[in-house]
């Protein structure tokens, strides 16, 4: 994963490399069953523009994540709406993947915004955020691609 410091700092930018196709990253990033493995399992989740689905967190399946597919490119660019509103502090995020063949691999980017860093707390949840993608979300997203 890199982290680079030139980028939006009111955003979570961190890119990481897969030794597998796009397609196999793709497929993490949009199979329900593959999707509950790394992140959070989605219901009602398609790959389509418009689709309203949610991800159910794992701790409490009735704290839910409402979100809206908002661009799709098949293996190029996958954006939803993030919308947690019974979190302590509510978010508001977009979240958005994009992957870019890179040799015999494949880079992928994530994008997530929402973030207003004049706000001392939304910076706190940023910075927050940003650890979890990397040491948590990321690393089980590579477990799961290369299987």
């Amino acid at each position: 994963m890199i982290a680079d410091p030139q980028l939006n700092p009111a955003a979570v930018e961190l890119g990481t490399f897969f030794q597998q196709p796009p397609d196999t990253v793709w497929r993490a990033l949009t199979e329900p069953d593959l999707l509950a493995r790394w992140l959070l399992r989605p219901s009602g989740f398609a790959a389509v523009v418009g689709t309203n689905f949610r991800f159910t967190t794992p701790d409490s399946p009735a704290d839910e994540i409402a979100c809206e597919v908002l661009a799709v490119e098949p293996c190029t660019q996958l954006t939803y709406s993030w919308v947690y509103s019974r979190a302590e502090h509510p978010a508001e995020w977009i979240v958005e993947w994009t992957i870019r063949a890179q040799g015999r691999g494949t880079r992928l980017l994530l994008t997530q915004t929402g973030f207003d860093i004049s706000d001392r707390r939304q910076k706190m949840v940023r910075n927050a955020v940003e650890r979890s993608w990397k040491r948590r979300v990321l690393p089980k997203l590579g477990a799961v691609v290369h299987r």
